[in-house]
């Protein structure tokens, strides 16, 4: 909150239970990002460095938008920031944007998208559906939730997606069921027809959805932000098996085919890594692919 930093916060808004907003001033961040990568947040000198992908973003303001949830002891002191405090730094944009970005308009043209948002997910969702909006495509998005309360950025959505579905596990709003059961829904009960999907959340509902995909033959995109920590390659902490190759969250992602993504390998790699005991056992059984081939600590 130092007044000599310069990445000031110039909005903050609650969306949900320990769920926040905020527009921070970053022009040089605004003025290259794209929808799909991430930023680097760190709040002081001794701050943790905290990967949140890009909500949204104003590139004649210089504002970008984040949106994270405070559940870790950084994010709870993020959640204390108000308007007019800063941060030390805001490194991006980082990652690979989204692949639709580069998709030529003809073949845009040919899909019928549908995006699924989980939870804080909704986020990264939300400037791609803004994105294919104001180039002229229009998609389906599903957000879901596990309660009503945890619902973020509905009106917002509405205002470019086609059609918005909500669902909620307990019914309380929306379709009662999770994403899985909503997909089901539409293509099955409604007749939809999707020829990508575009999942973001937490790590099992993706590998659910990439499941039912799977079986359904529609080519599936997930972002494995949710595994990333240093947000550089230098940690080790996003390594993932993509298919018969490894591939780090950070630098190549974070998007990837989703039917290729090892799930099961990633969710217990990333428990490893929350104990100093874990992250040795993962760097003696992975040595030289335990960093990207860029980092310097890659020999070592």
């Amino acid at each position: 909150m130092a007044e000599n930093y310069i990445y000031t916060v110039m909005k903050k808004e609650s969306l949900a239970n320990s769920i926040y907003l905020m527009d921070v001033k970053a022009p040089r961040v605004a003025k290259n990002c794209y929808p799909g990568q991430f930023v680097i947040v760190k709040m002081d000198e001794k701050g943790e460095r905290i990967p949140l992908t890009i909500c949204d973003y104003d590139r004649e303001v210089g504002t970008v938008t984040i949106v994270f949830q405070a559940i870790g002891t950084s994010t709870k002191l993020m959640a204390q920031y108000e308007v007019g405090d800063a941060f030390r730094d805001f490194t991006g944009p980082l990652g690979c944007k989204s692949e639709l970005i580069d998709m030529s308009m003809d073949e845009l043209s040919k899909k019928k998208i549908l995006f699924v948002a989980g939870g804080v997910g909704t986020a990264p969702v939300y400037p791609q559906v803004k994105w294919m909006k104001e180039n002229g495509y229009n998609v389906d998005c599903i957000i879901g939730a596990r309660n009503k309360e945890l619902i973020i950025l509905e009106d917002r959505m509405k205002e470019y997606a086609e059609n918005v579905y909500i669902t909620t596990d307990d019914g309380s709003y929306g379709f009662k069921g999770n994403v899985n059961e909503c997909i089901k829904d539409l293509v099955h009960n409604q007749g939809k027809h999707y020829d990508l999907v575009i999942a973001i959340g937490p790590m099992i509902m993706m590998k659910f959805v990439c499941i039912l995909t799977k079986e359904l033959g529609i080519k599936t995109i997930v972002s494995m932000n949710p595994v990333m920590v240093d947000g550089t390659g230098m940690c080790g902490a996003c390594r993932l098996s993509i298919g018969n190759e490894v591939k780090f969250a950070c630098v190549d992602g974070p998007e990837f085919d989703g039917h290729l993504v090892n799930f099961d390998e990633a969710m217990k790699r990333s428990q490893m890594y929350k104990s100093e005991e874990g992250k040795k056992v993962l760097r003696e059984k992975e040595g030289a692919t335990h960093h990207h081939i860029l980092c310097e600590c890659h020999e070592k």
